[in-house]
């Protein structure tokens, strides 16, 4: 008994659409977990890897279904264009892997299945590589400074002042008016000396800004801010 769909991209069988659903699944399950494990950041979103799982299964069956023919293609193209994303990507890492898991899908669905499971092992053994040994970590680590001042006075000295005796080095990122003018919110970039703390940063601040608001962001390129 045949069990084979003819049409116009060619002929695939019920066994062929069983192994690339079977192996996109697997791999994409595969990243999903790499991902999960490798996450750092406070953004983990499990909706966000059931997606990746989800997006690796459909391109495998996109490029079932589109196979050869150009003018089905370009039709895809047309209808995927109307669909819109709302969700931003909190990382660029997270880019990455929805690039792979698409790489993977388009590999199982045109049929190399080789390809795609050498591929995702590969480049997987590489993200647990490069988070187990944390290559490319940048050891010197900043800090933003946010400190609110009454408008009416120049409080830059003062400010400077403070973070000389706390900082190696520091630069202002930005001033901002806010509450309708009342205050004035200066953002700088610091690198705190070895001895100081941020506690004793915010401490002499709020000895030089009357008591206003005094906010110190550490590992801010780590976090979501």
């Amino acid at each position: 008994m045949d069990f084979s769909f003819q049409d116009l991209s060619g002929t695939f069988s019920v066994a062929d659409i069983a192994i690339a659903m079977s192996l996109s699944f697997v791999l994409s399950a595969m990243i999903g977990w790499v991902y999960r494990a490798t996450h750092r950041n406070v953004s983990y979103s499990q909706s966000y890897v059931q997606t990746l799982v989800i997006l690796g299964m459909l391109i495998s069956l996109i490029m079932l279904v589109v196979g050869s023919n150009i003018a089905r293609a370009f039709a895809l193209v047309g209808a995927l264009s109307v669909v819109r994303f709302r969700n931003a990507i909190k990382e660029t890492r997270d880019v990455g892997f929805i690039f792979l898991v698409m790489g993977v899908g388009m590999a199982v669905g045109t049929r190399f299945y080789l390809l795609a499971v050498v591929a995702a092992v590969a480049i997987s053994l590489i993200i647990v590589v490069m988070h187990r040994f944390n290559w490319f970590q940048l050891n010197v680590r900043r800090q933003v400074v946010k400190v609110q001042v009454p408008a009416d006075e120049d409080y830059t000295a003062a400010i400077q002042d403070v973070l000389i005796r706390h900082t190696e080095e520091f630069e202002l990122v930005s001033m901002e008016s806010i509450r309708g003018g009342a205050l004035t919110e200066l953002m700088y970039t610091v690198k705190i000396k070895k001895g100081s703390e941020p506690a004793d940063v915010m401490a002499a601040l709020r000895e030089r800004n009357h008591g206003q608001s005094v906010t110190v962001l550490t590992g801010y390129d780590q976090s979501d801010l």
